[in-house]
């Protein structure tokens, strides 16, 4: 996930995607615990997609407030 894609996107849409993201990520930590996970490489990239879109909320909602 790009970062230019997720600033296009609305608030409200990032927090869907937020939380789609904690869901999956989890999901991994389960699979872990029980020896199922099959690529631990894509713990990493969920948490890094979580980083991000936790960044470009907050920067929207800086703008938002330095509008006002």
């Amino acid at each position: 996930m790009k970062a230019l894609e997720l600033k296009e996107k609305t608030p409200d849409q990032l927090k869907e995607q937020l939380l789609a993201l904690k869901k999956e990520a989890f999901n991994l930590r389960f699979q872990q615990a029980t020896g199922q996970l099959e690529s631990t490489a894509r713990m990493r990239a969920v948490r890094r997609d979580v980083a991000r879109v936790k960044t470009i909320l907050n920067q929207k909602a800086a703008e938002a407030a330095a509008s006002n």
